[in-house]
């Protein structure tokens, strides 16, 4: 297991989301992750909620601010406004519900209409372990990944099946990501020293590695 016991030091704060229609498992992803328990009693969420987990990866400790959006349609501006604060998306279908699949296309595009580009995305389908009530099948979730880029994998809430391979992977993304906007910068800031043209007036402000 990634996930380790949550204390007040680590090097990294990612903020991420799931996203997804009601009733697809984000919470009992989320809850998943966070403590190794499965959320049996289903309530929707109504609005917004989120938990606080840590991983260890790359020598580094990394705390993942974990949102869990509602899926409701009454609730989508409330939660698009989230967009532009998080590092990663997981967006989640329920393998057993096609028009939960079909609907992915209208989450990618408010996604891309309300977050940056820095933002790592992966495309997940819960709920393998009703494998006998299968509507999509793993082709079309692969499909649709490779057609928008993403990552892709299928999950299980119930059996905690690829449930911290999928939070691993989308932070994986997403640290390999800043600590290439970092060598950017450092390399961007030796070239204006060459220059001559990083004086006091120039000169970038220390910056912080945590994407706090």
């Amino acid at each position: 297991m990634a996930n380790v016991s949550t204390n007040s030091r680590y090097d990294y704060l990612f903020k991420v989301l799931l996203c997804g229609d009601s009733g697809v498992g984000k919470t009992s992803m989320l809850y998943r992750q966070v403590s190794d328990k499965m959320n049996d009693a289903y309530t929707a969420t109504i609005g917004v909620d989120f938990k606080l987990t840590t991983l260890e990866m790359k020598g580094h400790k990394i705390k993942l601010q974990i949102w869990d959006t509602a899926g409701q349609e009454r609730f989508k501006a409330l939660t698009a406004q989230y967009y532009r604060r998080a590092q990663g998306i997981l967006l989640v279908y329920d393998i057993t519900n096609e028009q939960s699949f079909e609907n992915t296309t209208n989450w990618l595009r408010m996604i891309q209409e309300n977050s940056t580009s820095d933002l790592k995305l992966m495309l997940i389908g819960n709920k393998i372990d009703n494998e006998q009530k299968r509507k999509v099948t793993t082709h079309q979730g692969q499909q649709l990944a490779k057609d928008y880029g993403l990552n892709f994998i299928e999950t299980s809430a119930l059996s905690s099946e690829n449930i911290s391979e999928a939070f691993t992977t989308l932070t994986e993304s997403i640290l390999i990501h800043m600590q290439g906007k970092y060598k950017e910068m450092v390399r961007s800031q030796v070239s204006l020293n060459k220059l001559g043209l990083n004086d006091s007036s120039t000169k970038p402000k220390q910056t912080s590695l945590c994407a706090c």
